[in-house]
């Protein structure tokens, strides 16, 4: 919910807004709540065929004022330009780290002057035992959520390799090195973060 006051607060008249790795277009539809009379071009990219169609069947609701586009695309091929918001929410987990760098870069260049790119991923820690503590954590609120021990072991045997989280500081500092004015941490919970990175 908090998507809809910062699209509110940093989108610009006239740009685009990106939202990557889209899923099922929570955050684009949070996003787009917040606009108000802002025009904007929605945007919301993902690779996956069944995320798209999903997306496409539930935005029929929607008025033809800031309507998102979805788009079947390979976010490290896609073109970012005129921007005043993008957001990734535990997309960037799942990119290979040697492309990292390059696709945070890309975001940095499509972005407008004071744009944002909204960061939000998975961490591990320099300690092991806050490590283990967030972990044990996690998974303990999984299972009160109705999860089966199997369930939420499948899913993390089936993430193993696949998702490769950083540190907090992994992240600010690959921020700063495209250029980035700043970044602040705007939320917290568990082994998860949110960043607001300003251009």
């Amino acid at each position: 919910s908090m998507l809809s006051v910062i699209a509110r607060q940093y989108a610009q008249e006239n740009s685009n807004i990106y939202d990557l790795g889209c899923s099922l277009g929570a955050a684009s539809l949070a996003m787009q709540q917040g606009l108000k009379t802002k025009m904007c071009k929605m945007i919301g990219i993902d690779n996956s065929p069944a995320m798209i169609d999903l997306c496409n069947k539930n935005i029929s609701q929607y008025t033809k004022d800031n309507k998102i586009h979805f788009e079947l695309s390979d976010i490290l091929q896609s073109t970012i330009k005129n921007a005043s918001i993008v957001v990734m929410n535990f997309t960037l987990q799942f990119v290979p780290l040697d492309k990292r760098l390059s696709l945070i870069n890309k975001i940095y260049e499509g972005l407008l002057p004071s744009g944002v790119l909204i960061l939000s991923e998975k961490i591990l820690f320099d300690d092991e035992t806050e490590n283990n503590t967030m972990y044990e954590l996690h998974h303990h609120m999984k299972a009160l959520n109705g999860y089966e021990q199997l369930e939420i072991a499948n899913k993390r045997d089936a993430l193993e390799k696949v998702l490769m989280p950083e540190t907090l500081n992994d992240h600010q500092e690959r921020i700063k090195k495209v250029g980035f004015e700043y970044s602040v941490v705007w939320l917290k919970c568990l082994n998860f973060v949110s960043l607001i990175a300003k251009k």
